[in-house]
């Protein structure tokens, strides 16, 4: 037992000593739990650990003992230093806003958290919380540290003020969850014991970054599928950005004519006319629509629908 603890000593300082934090598969007393929230075609996750209030004090100021043993805003967030009976979360000190490594916030694309700036990427999350409820909520550029322990102020990319409110019931778990989700933008909040910290998450720009999302949803496509470049075209078009609509159209037609090019089939045929339809060559969508019902009833499929749809096209129904 003795060699097998003196060995197990022996690997954690050689990890220790190359600077590698590998963490064993362990169970933790605050387990790690992510939420993600989609918003438009953005995602913006919190990863974190969730301690208990297991009957501690979690928000209060720090006794004097407790408070020398920082300077400034510096964490005391140390549960090695921490004695009996002083508060997990001490006022107006850095706290990595959940247990074991710092939080981590991850965004897909630049947002606005309480109207300010955040770029696309990942940061550690912390907050000082304060007595009066205007806490202060940090996205640092170091996404990797233990704690805040080694925060550094100098790598924060953005701090804003968030209101803290007190509530009549206590959430055993620390929790993090989204609220009031609309098409462009969310309430992000952090809930322990009986305190409660929202702040907005808006989406700068939910169709551009959707355009940009597209782009890349055509990059990781096949390059002969015309499908994908048909989809980002028909979003572009319902959001009227007719530059990039117009461009992506001729791009599927090319595509799909390839297609047919090699085989000319139902499906193949009615794509064509759904794109010409689009682009608004409406007599050559006829045309494309009828060749398709034609073709589909050489093969004994099904052209209820095709037919349903040239009648009304030859109607001026488009």
């Amino acid at each position: 037992m003795k060699r097998s603890i003196l060995l197990v000593s022996i690997i954690v300082s050689i990890a220790a000593a190359a600077g590698a934090q590998v963490r064993p598969p362990v169970p933790r007393p605050s387990q790690k739990a992510t939420v993600l929230q989609q918003i438009g075609t953005t995602d913006v996750s919190f990863t974190y650990s969730r301690p208990a209030v297991k009957g501690r004090t979690i928000f209060a100021d720090p006794p004097p003992e407790m408070a020398a043993r920082a300077k400034g805003e510096a964490t005391l967030d140390d549960q090695n230093a921490r004695k009996a009976g002083e508060p997990i979360v001490p006022w107006d000190h850095v706290w990595r806003a959940g247990a074991n490594e710092a939080t981590l916030f991850t965004t897909t694309d630049d947002i606005l958290v309480n109207g300010q700036l955040l770029p696309a990427g990942k940061y550690s999350f912390h907050t000082i919380p304060a007595k009066d409820g205007n806490w202060t909520v940090i996205f640092n550029k170091d996404d990797g540290q233990w704690g805040s322990f080694t925060y550094d102020s100098s790598k924060d990319a953005l701090r804003v003020k968030a209101k803290a409110t007190m509530l009549p019931t206590s959430a055993e778990l620390l929790t993090y969850y989204f609220d009031d989700v609309r098409d462009d933008k969310a309430t992000a909040v952090l809930r322990w014991d009986k305190t409660q910290v929202t702040f907005d998450i808006q989406v700068k720009d939910v169709v551009a970054s959707t355009l940009n999302h597209l782009k890349a949803y055509i990059a990781a496509g096949k390059a002969d599928d015309p499908m994908p470049v048909l989809n980002a075209a028909a979003y572009a078009k319902s959001v009227k950005r007719m530059d990039e609509s117009n461009a992506w159209f001729e791009q599927a037609l090319k595509l799909n004519d390839a297609q047919i090019a090699t085989k000319e089939t139902m499906q193949n045929l009615a794509r064509k006319a759904t794109i010409l339809a689009n682009m608004g060559r409406q007599q050559d969508a006829i045309t494309a629509l009828d060749r398709a019902i034609t073709v589909g009833k050489a093969a004994n499929a099904d052209t209820s629908q095709l037919e349903k749809r040239s009648t009304e096209w030859k109607a001026g129904k488009f």
